[in-house]
């Protein structure tokens, strides 16, 4: 990578990680996450101001800690992009504040960015630049969205989204109902691979096709989700078994919840980006990690010819690389800084990659 690239520091703090991440046009130089998770898990889920004031503690340890690993000072930092939605208003104002006084000490040019932008961003940090015809899946406690990316600065349409729980919070609010504590993404993952996936018919939320006359139309929600009637489905299986004094099937249950959730989540992918030619699709955010859904969505996309993208890991959870990686496609584009006369936006539409000045 050209040392002409652009050096930039990320801030991430939209929800429990405290993320600082450093990169050189496309070249990561170093991600730092400190979590605040182990801080919510006897409350089975995050507590917005938990969460603040452990980004409070974590930001100063976390940005030293990310200099010295990529052996740069503030000074030598060309930009400086920050998380300013969607996300809790509480966390982001901590990850703002922060990058204000920062771009106020030093001088340098600041963007305001979008968290769910940048989960695609990250890509180019693991291949380089983006195809074309692209379209993102990204899967999180807080969201799940299918997105169109015509051009990763300017241009970002949302084609379809959940209408009440994001598919992370669902697998966290089941696998308190299974008792199996906090986050239950992954408890679920591996016991579901112990269960049978077809024990049970879990409903499959707006999958309905709808009808005028004879003919199939596409729907309002053609492309949305709702896992709200799955968790509530859920929940009077388990009621049901206990009534009748039986043991819970734990393993089925938790298989064949995971399988409604990601048969909705692939098919529902793949016919977005069938549906507006697009031949590569990104697959993001926390759930990335997901086992089934990596292997499901893999197959239908390969069945449906389409090139699929996941990055590593621990590029998909939320942190600051993958701010860093927008930010500095947002300058190599010529994208105008925020400036500092800005606001955090809990509900930034993904429409708006950066805030303007």
């Amino acid at each position: 990578m050209s040392l002409s690239a652009p050096l930039v520091l990320g801030i991430e703090s939209s929800c429990d990680e405290t993320g600082v991440g450093i990169v050189r046009g496309t070249e990561l130089l170093v991600n730092a996450v400190a979590s605040s998770m182990e801080e919510h898990v006897r409350f089975g889920g995050v507590i917005p101001e938990i969460a603040s004031r452990a980004h409070l503690d974590a930001f100063v340890p976390t940005l030293s800690a990310a200099l010295k690993e990529a052996g740069v000072s503030l000074a030598q930092i060309d930009a400086i992009a920050v998380t300013s939605g969607p996300g809790l208003s509480g966390a982001l104002m901590v990850g703002v504040s922060a990058a204000k006084a920062l771009a106020l000490a030093t001088g340098k040019p600041l963007y305001g960015i979008n968290h769910l932008v940048a989960h695609v961003g990250v890509g180019v940090l693991d291949g380089g630049t983006l195809p074309e015809n692209l379209g993102a899946l990204l899967v999180s406690g807080g969201h799940t969205e299918i997105l169109q990316v015509n051009s990763l600065t300017s241009d970002v349409r949302l084609l379809g989204a959940t209408i009440d729980d994001a598919a992370g919070e669902a697998y966290d609010k089941v696998a308190r109902l299974l008792g199996l504590g906090y986050p239950g993404g992954p408890v679920i993952d591996a016991l579901a691979k112990e269960g049978n996936p077809k024990a049970i018919r879990f409903p499959r939320g707006l999958t309905l096709p709808k009808f005028v006359g004879s003919a199939e139309e596409p729907g309002k929600h053609r492309h949305d989700f709702s896992f709200s009637g799955l968790k509530t489905a859920v929940a009077r299986c388990v009621e049901q078994y206990q009534k009748r004094g039986e043991e819970v099937p734990v393993a089925d249950i938790a298989a064949s919840f995971q399988e409604a959730v990601v048969d909705v989540i692939t098919a529902k992918a793949v016919r977005a980006c069938t549906e507006h030619g697009l031949n590569n699709l990104l697959l993001g955010g926390g759930v990335a990690a997901n086992s089934r859904l990596r292997e499901l969505l893999a197959a239908r996309c390969a069945s449906a010819g389409i090139t699929l993208r996941v990055p590593p890991r621990n590029l998909c959870t939320d942190n600051g690389a993958m701010v860093a990686a927008l930010g500095s496609q947002l300058v190599s584009a010529g994208v105008a800084p925020t400036g500092l006369g800005f606001s955090t936006d809990s509900g930034q539409p993904v429409s708006l990659v950066s805030l303007l000045a």
